[in-house]
């Protein structure tokens, strides 16, 4: 399995690690300490030997922080884990909603300044490999008057994590250019153009999968990820310097050819000083410790590859494409299977398994893109539940159960969300399931001018469950790679991002409800941004852009309420199932071919 069960962290363990942790900070005569989620490569996602948050405060989210202080240790975390880090944390441990109380606010009411506004000094550690230079920045400029210093120090963790695994070694492979479609010689060339035609003299590129895209490599030192840790010098002349373990590289000398030198990670900081600048920098991904050997030759312009990468070209697209029908497929016969069994008689890891095997039939996949999410009941609330021995429940009678789940092939990466009823589903559900299917309706359906962001429109996908008073606290949709990291940026669906949608970039629309202790719902199809179809009115000079999904598979018909659909959105559902039936149904069995026509029929 590439997915396992085990529980990785325990609420009851974390307060004897903060009193370690405390004592470690009075030694160095610190009031607090910063524990990120974060590696020095500033991914979304790390290598278990960098889950130093979960191994302090047993939370397993994929986003958050901890600042330990002597009084207090406040876990950060958005609303995407409010639910679940209630089960995962100690009293010792304080929840903050985050991003509506930030780090600075936080600390500051947590040491007060004295009466007459004196403040009285307090020195606040960090470790400047795991923080990047903007997050550092913003939250010196938040502090400012308050007396609060940050402190750039050694780990504290690791010291006392005893069984800290190892860094990860796993040798990187080459990229083949059928699903590359683009040589690394010719992206090199294309972005040192841009470096030189804005003067900078270099780029430094941190992030794993910008790595792996601009050298048309993959690697396997994050689970489910197929990226390679490292760091590289991207030159004004194309050539690259690339930091990484020698164990990594062996075998990949043919393919990175003469123009990509090679060296050992622990020299970077010492090639950092010696470039003459300008050279380009993303402070957001930048680690402060890289900024400070840079000093004033750092110029924030971004990451060079964050673009690049997010457009995907032909052959990405298609590949992309290809997965998600093999893909399908594979989620289908998990579907028609689960429909035979009597409720009760499956548990979530049944469910779990028996859709990893079904995606085992397939020699193009390389993992899973993520541990997959089945929950049902009061589980599915949890929105990025992650199924243990401990909490596996039977699928009952009357319950939903929320399976998201994606696959990592070499032509792509996959990732769907389907919401299935066991036996009859309550009123209820039914009601809040058809406005989030309204929602997925609403935004596949839009077509918008070229150069709106995820700010500007994500609010179309909200507004069915608006109109009735509800909303979900995650985005609408993420930007997902090719063959890469199922979270890829800088795209979002999402108020808060304000990069412009272009063609070819390939994001998620799953917009969701979620009713804590009773069920959750999600719906997630991937879809390319392309040019909307010409139409006769027009403006002249106005270029629009609408969706292609391709993700293909039923949505429960038991779980629509026809009634409260117009007839152009019954008729894009029957539109998407007879899609679903035409592209998948020859790659079923004739049993399982005759249980989708069932499932997809008109409404």
């Amino acid at each position: 399995m590439f997915q396992t069960f085990s529980v990785t962290a325990r609420p009851e363990q974390g307060p004897a690690r903060l009193r370690a942790l405390r004592q470690a900070m009075t030694a160095q005569q610190l009031d607090g300490f910063l524990i990120p989620r974060s590696d020095a490569h500033m991914g979304e996602y790390v290598a278990p030997r960098d889950e130093r948050l979960a191994w302090l405060t047993g939370f397993t989210g994929s986003a958050g922080f901890c600042a330990a202080l002597h009084s207090a240790a406040g876990v950060f975390i958005d609303g995407r884990y409010r639910t679940q880090v209630k089960a995962q944390v100690a009293p010792d441990f304080t929840p903050v909603p985050w991003p509506e109380t930030s780090l600075a606010d936080w600390l500051r009411n947590q040491f007060p300044l004295a009466p007459g506004g004196a403040a009285e000094a307090r020195v606040i550690g960090f470790d400047p490999w795991l923080h990047s230079a903007g997050q550092i920045e913003q939250l010196t400029e938040a502090l400012a008057g308050s007396g609060i210093r940050l402190h750039p120090c050694a780990n504290l963790i690791d010291p006392l994590w005893q069984d800290q695994p190892p860094a990860p070694l796993m040798p990187a492979k080459p990229h083949p250019l059928e699903y590359a479609g683009e040589p690394h010689k010719d992206k090199r060339l294309r972005l040192a153009d841009g470096l030189r035609s804005s003067g900078h003299s270099a780029a430094i590129i941190t992030l794993p999968d910008s790595l792996c895209w601009l050298l048309n490599i993959r690697g396997g030192d994050i689970p489910h990820n197929p990226v390679m840790h490292g760091f590289a010098i991207l030159h004004a002349d194309a050539s690259v310097d690339l930091f990484a373990a020698a164990q990594k590289l062996s075998g990949l000398a043919d393919h990175l050819g003469t123009d990509i030198r090679t060296h050992q990670p622990d020299t970077f900081l010492d090639a950092l000083t010696a470039l003459s600048g300008p050279v380009c920098i993303d402070k957001h991904s930048l680690p402060q410790i890289a900024k400070d050997a840079l000093g004033d030759k750092a110029a924030h312009k971004g990451d060079p590859c964050a673009l690049p990468k997010a457009r995907k070209n032909t052959a990405e697209i298609d590949g992309a494409a290809a997965a998600h029908l093999r893909d399908g497929a594979a989620v289908v016969r998990t579907l028609a299977w689960l429909d035979a069994q009597p409720p009760g008689t499956v548990h979530e890891i049944d469910l779990v398994v028996h859709l990893e095997n079904e995606r085992r039939q397939d020699p193009a996949l390389c993992d899973i893109s993520f541990e997959t999410i089945a929950g049902t009941g009061p589980n599915g609330a949890i929105m990025h539940y992650r199924v243990t021995d401990e909490t596996n429940r039977p699928l009952e009678d009357g319950q939903l159960v929320v399976l998201d789940s994606g696959g990592q092939y070499l032509d792509g990466t996959t990732d769907i969300t389907r919401t299935i009823a066991i036996g009859t589903p309550p009123p209820e559900a039914r009601a809040a399931f058809t406005r989030v299917l309204q929602c997925l309706i609403a935004m596949s359906t839009l077509q918008w001018p070229q150069g709106l962001a995820g700010r500007d429109i994500e609010a179309v996908g909200r507004a069915p469950l608006w109109r009735a008073g509800q909303d979900f606290n995650h985005g609408l949709g993420h930007g997902v790679g090719a063959y890469l990291s199922v979270h890829e940026g800088p795209q979002r669906l999402s108020r808060v991002s304000d990069v412009p949608f272009e063609a070819g970039m390939i994001l998620s629309i799953e917009p969701g409800y979620y009713r804590e202790g009773a069920f959750g719902i999600r719906i997630e199809n991937l879809a390319v941004a392309v040019p909307a179809p010409a139409q006769p009115s027009a403006d002249p000079g106005r270029n629009m852009l609408a969706w292609r999904t391709l993700t293909f598979a039923p949505i429960d018909r038991k779980l629509i309420d026809t009634a409260l659909l117009t007839a152009p959105e019954r008729a894009w559902i029957d539109q998407y199932h007879a899609q679903t039936r035409d592209l998948l149904g020859p790659r079923l069995s004739l049993e399982t071919k005759t249980w989708l026509d069932a499932a997809t029929a008109p409404l």
